[in-house]
């Protein structure tokens, strides 16, 4: 019970959440989410409108407390964001335990009760399941469950499990408070280079589609309700067609190209996630050069910015009518410490902040992600350049969404609850199985005739020499020498290749550039493999060069986001690596820059294949 429970006459409890002790239309849980929103929005100030079109990161006090004073990444004080600018969307960052987070939701939703028409906060995160940490990405789990990066989960192929991760995600997201994720991100990687991939379901443009359906079941069910978790499917019209692979969060990545004429194939994910009735779409950053559709060359600025994509393609052409939110900070710059990230206004960048929005809203967004400044959007209502009638045709969609996941009837989350099922142990386990099964074994040549792997199969303890991979799992059935000379078998675990880059914010958590390991390292491990049988294993973020090291290794696998523990559960055969990769593994660099952006596998000669992988067991 909260200070705005109320029971009626009839019998019916209700939030009075705007304190006139009557039992409103917007405030009857017995009308539907469209009637309650007719009545609400009339009786909002264009104040309270306004405040709904934005959504900012606000950060989590370390004991669950609200934050009265900016952090690092949040720009205000929660009070002022939510009281006295209206705001009632917000993206969460850092969560350090399940009850800190629970504790921060309920505190945010009380604050939220003291507005003029209570309207509840709506949290989102960006994925954080799995082992990225980029905020301007993903997260690493924390207390969540632990699964593969989402190109992890395409690599398993199997639509199942894809539906069981999202089931449990959304359940844990549920349990403090998320009821908005900023994902899935299916945005087909058909540019080796892009920086994105980790978090992408591949590029296989039906199985991508097929994939979208299951993760928006696991999140949403069949219609958005009160145990969903409402979705924003990004990046539209996709962004994996980045011009030489370049982020376009980043200015010399702002061009996206077609040079195959494959635009239409990139939309194939976007027409499912629209018939599954995504609750929100997000478009990219990126701006289209040279792009033209029914003999109409589209207008090189940003697709946050376009109305040709937003209007005509994606809501009249496609028949979308849900939330459009743009990717974080069109209108402004970052000033991060030392450091700035650019507005990603491209093609736009000699208009003024104010120009920018307006320019956004005739494009056809409804909110504006990572801004907080309304009073811009106040003042353009103010001089005529923005109608009220225009600010209430996304309100409307944005409070619809509020209504249908039923926050306006029960915001508040149980906090032991939250600690009960964050983490759950059966939720642990279920990460963990398809982390090492979505390994995927591309090599796995005869030793002393038998394959090398699965590992540990003589049934003897073997000495093993490793790098960057703990054997602690594994127990008393193998020891671990310090020599590869003394070594039975040795196990190298790598990354994937990037170029560290630092001078932007942000910059230096995208791997981005050449995917080609340093020579030296290749002799190095070349040297290991004539002292004994050589496994690699390589982290995928992006696609490697894998080329140099197929003639030496005797096992040759990949994962998208695995702990030591779960490679070896796959190595040893104990959960058998099943992958199969959702992208093609280049031959080299040559035939990398040789590609088109938005073709699909269109290197010449891969090493390994699209859906290539061989199965143990």
């Amino acid at each position: 019970m909260t200070s705005s429970s109320r029971t009626a006459p009839d019998g019916t409890a209700y939030r009075d959440l705007n304190g006139n002790g009557v039992l409103d239309p917007f405030e009857d849980p017995r009308l539907s989410p469209q009637e309650r929103t007719d009545d609400l929005l009339p009786r909002l100030s264009l104040a309270e409108k306004v405040g709904l079109m934005f959504q900012t990161v606000i950060e989590v006090g370390d004991d669950g407390e609200l934050l009265e004073a900016p952090g690092r990444i949040s720009k205000s004080p929660t009070t002022d964001v939510v009281v006295g600018k209206n705001m009632n969307h917000f993206n969460v960052h850092h969560i350090r335990t399940a009850r800190q987070a629970a504790q921060w939701n309920n505190a945010l939703q009380r604050l939220a009760e003291t507005t003029p028409h209570g309207i509840p906060v709506t949290i989102s995160t960006d994925p954080r399941h799995a082992f990225v940490e980029n905020s301007g990405v993903a997260f690493s789990a924390g207390p969540f469950s632990q699964w593969p990066e989402p190109m992890g989960l395409a690599a398993l192929d199997d639509l199942d499990a894809i539906r069981e991760f999202a089931d449990i995600a959304r359940q844990e997201y549920l349990a403090v408070g998320i009821r908005a994720a900023l994902h899935p991100q299916i945005d087909l990687a058909t540019e080796p280079r892009w920086g994105r991939q980790a978090q992408s379901l591949g590029h296989d443009a039906e199985r991508v589609a097929e994939y979208t359906a299951a993760y928006l079941a696991g999140f949403q069910g069949d219609e958005l309700g009160s145990a969903s978790v409402a979705c924003t499917t990004k990046h539209f019209p996709g962004g994996g067609p980045q011009k030489d692979g370049e982020d376009a969060h980043f200015p010399y990545g702002r061009e996206q190209v077609y040079p195959a004429g494959m635009f239409d194939y990139h939309l194939i994910p976007f027409r499912e996630a629209i018939r599954c009735g995504t609750a929100a779409i997000m478009p990219y950053y990126g701006m289209p050069v040279g792009l033209v559709r029914d003999g109409e060359p589209i207008e090189e600025v940003g697709f946050g910015y376009n109305r040709a994509i937003i209007t005509t393609l994606l809501r009249e052409e496609l028949g979308y009518d849900g939330v459009v939110v743009t990717d974080w900070e069109l209108v402004n710059d970052n000033h991060v410490g030392d450091q700035v990230l650019p507005a990603r206004a491209w093609g736009v960048e000699t208009l003024s902040p104010s120009e920018r929005i307006e320019k956004i809203l005739d494009a056809g967004a409804d909110q504006f992600g990572g801004e907080e400044c309304v009073d811009l959007l106040l003042d353009l209502v103010a001089q005529g350049r923005v109608s009220e009638e225009r600010i209430d045709v996304s309100v409307r969609r944005l409070l619809l969404v509020k209504f249908r996941l039923g926050l306006f009837d029960d915001p508040f989350v149980d906090e032991d609850a939250a600690e009960e099922i964050v983490g759950r142990a059966d939720f642990r386990a279920a990460g963990r199985r398809a982390q090492a099964a979505s390994v995927t074994l591309l090599e796995n040549a005869v030793v002393d005739g038998a394959p090398i792997l699965p590992l540990l199969a003589a049934g003897e303890a073997p000495a093993v020499y490793t790098e960057n991979l703990s054997l602690e799992s594994l127990g008393d059935r193998a020891q671990a020498v310090e020599s590869p000379a003394d070594a039975d078998v040795a196990i190298v675990r790598l990354g994937a290749p990037f170029e560290p880059r630092d001078d932007l914010f942000l910059e230096a958590w995208f791997h981005q550039g050449s995917l080609e390991f340093r020579p030296g390292l290749v002799h190095r491990l070349r040297r290991i493999a004539e002292q004994c049988p050589l496994i690699v294993i390589v982290t995928l973020d992006r696609p490697a060069i894998l080329t140099p090291l197929v003639p030496f290794v005797s096992a040759l696998a990949v994962d998208y986001g695995s702990s030591d523990a779960a490679v070896l559960d796959a190595l040893t055969g104990a959960v058998p690596p099943q992958g199969a990769l959702p992208v093609e593994i280049p031959r080299s660099m040559d035939a990398v820059r040789a590609s088109r952006e938005d073709e699909p596998s269109d290197t010449a000669d891969p090493v390994y294949p699209l859906h290539h992988g061989i199965r143990l067991g």
